[in-house]
């Protein structure tokens, strides 16, 4: 198999198994399943993914990479890991206990076009027409799903659920484009921000006084969270952009996503997905499609 198909077949897993995680998220923290705590499913998955980072390294002999690292990198991934995972996740999880999987999902799907806005003051970029157009077609998916259609009266359903679920993309977005300056490995770089992330969790349950033993449903779910939304996925997907000839043939992929995401939630939570959920999430990926086709042809 030459290399172009077998990163083709590795993203397509990727994508996959990334459809699942907001079904998954929703188990874990909804009060109809495992009821899970947003602290709680952050610790877990971010110690079980440091674990899948921990033990890729030392198999491929990358750990002793570590040791090279300065005071100052330690410092950057510490910085790093406050974005990403700890306060994204933070913000992302609380949306979820708060939205229907099917509004939450789609909603935080807007980062593509947050890191443009956020390009502008922070890397000096200029936006274009094209970007203008492309979130203006976006920012109109998003209220579609808001509203759940009923654009006249503009009644966003759940505001606090809604500005978390948008808000999540600020920290993700920013950890991006900071980390266009990191030229560390990339696993290295996952471990240390998975690991610095398990400590901000930790200490901040240990100030809250809600440290708690999860059962073994609990413990499950969690896992499931950590190894495919932020583990072993997070592999796979890197493995894809490494064999691909150039990784927009790949990174396109990603935006089958959300509509993967809407099939397991209906078959795996039972919700009935609203035409304006689809119709919402079609105008925000395509948006971002707009945006980046026209960059790419331009």
């Amino acid at each position: 198999m030459k290399n172009q198909h077998k990163a083709y077949l590795l993203a397509g897993v990727a994508v996959v198994l990334w459809s699942t995680s907001a079904s998954a998220f929703k188990i874990c923290l909804s009060p109809e399943y495992l009821n899970i705590s947003e602290l709680s499913v952050l610790l877990g998955a971010s110690l079980t993914s440091t674990a899948v980072m921990f033990i890729h390294l030392t198999i491929r002999g990358k750990f002793a990479r570590l040791r090279n690292l300065s005071r100052r990198d330690y410092l950057y991934s510490g910085v790093m890991g406050f974005l990403n995972p700890f306060l994204y996740y933070l913000i992302l999880f609380k949306a979820y206990s708060i939205l229907p999987a099917q509004q939450a999902q789609p909603l935080n799907f807007v980062w593509p076009l947050v890191i443009v806005l956020l390009s502008v003051p922070l890397l000096k970029q200029k936006i274009k027409r094209r970007d203008i157009i492309a979130i203006m077609i976006s920012f109109l998916g998003v209220v579609v799903i808001s509203t759940e259609g009923r654009l006249l009266s503009f009644t966003v359903t759940d505001p606090l659920g809604v500005a978390l679920a948008l808000g999540s993309s600020i920290p993700w977005a920013l950890f991006w484009i900071y980390n266009l300056k990191d030229r560390q490995d990339a696993v290295v770089r996952l471990f240390l921000n998975f690991a610095f992330a398990s400590c901000y969790v930790f200490v901040t349950m240990l100030l809250r006084g809600r440290v708690k033993p999860p059962t073994l449903n609990q413990t499950l779910g969690i896992a499931y969270v950590g190894l495919v939304e932020m583990g072993i996925t997070f592999l796979i997907w890197l493995q894809a952009l490494k064999l691909s000839e150039t990784t927009a043939h790949v990174t396109n992929l990603i935006y089958l996503v959300p509509f993967g995401a809407l099939v397991v939630i209906h078959f795996v939570l039972g919700e009935d997905i609203h035409f304006s959920t689809i119709a919402g999430a079609i105008l925000i990926i395509g948006g971002i499609a707009f945006q980046k086709f026209r960059k790419e042809h331009s």
